[in-house]
């Protein structure tokens, strides 16, 4: 199979998962990626990649596959920096859409809301020798991303009033 880091606009477009990018930038502004996003692109059979009703079973498109989590927690920081621009993709088309938070849906409820017990349990299975030492900057790492799943919504809003407003529609 071939892999594409880059594809023109005019492919760019039709990528079958484009609003994917909007989940992952959800995903970056709350996990605090201090990296714009990447990812890669081939060509696969659409039904095994997302849920598109009404297309033909063999169907070939392309997909978008994101990647790169290397500088969440602003890297080896372990904080968050919350720079507006932060966490984009470098090509603008894929925000084209978004004209208010409704774009943003499902995943930003899902951060909004994420359960607690989730990170908790994750907590409870990294085996202690991992940590050394790092036990209690973990845990406040982790206490603060918790506390920040309900400020998404003002960091994604802060892109909006940023220079560079990466979603021209959304008035």
């Amino acid at each position: 199979m071939s892999v594409y880091d880059f594809i023109p606009d005019v492919l760019l477009e039709k990528v079958v998962n484009l609003n994917e990018f909007l989940g992952v930038f959800v995903f970056d502004k709350w996990m605090g990626n201090a990296d714009a996003r990447q990812s890669i692109f081939f060509r696969a059979r659409i039904r095994d990649w997302t849920p598109a009703p009404g297309l033909h079973p063999n169907k070939q498109g392309f997909v978008a596959q994101m990647m790169d989590h290397g500088y969440i927690f602003d890297g080896p920081h372990w904080n968050f920096a919350d720079s507006p621009l932060q966490g984009l993709y470098f090509r603008p088309m894929v925000y084209g859409a978004v004209k208010g938070f409704q774009d943003f849906q499902p995943w930003l409820d899902q951060v909004v809301n994420f359960p607690e017990e989730i990170v908790d349990d994750a907590l409870k299975q990294i085996p202690p020798q991992w940590l050394d030492g790092d036990e209690a900057p973990l845990e406040a790492l982790l206490t603060k991303l918790m506390s920040r799943r309900k400020r998404v919504p003002d960091l994604l809003h802060d892109c909006c009033e940023s220079r560079s407003n990466p979603f021209p529609n959304w008035k």
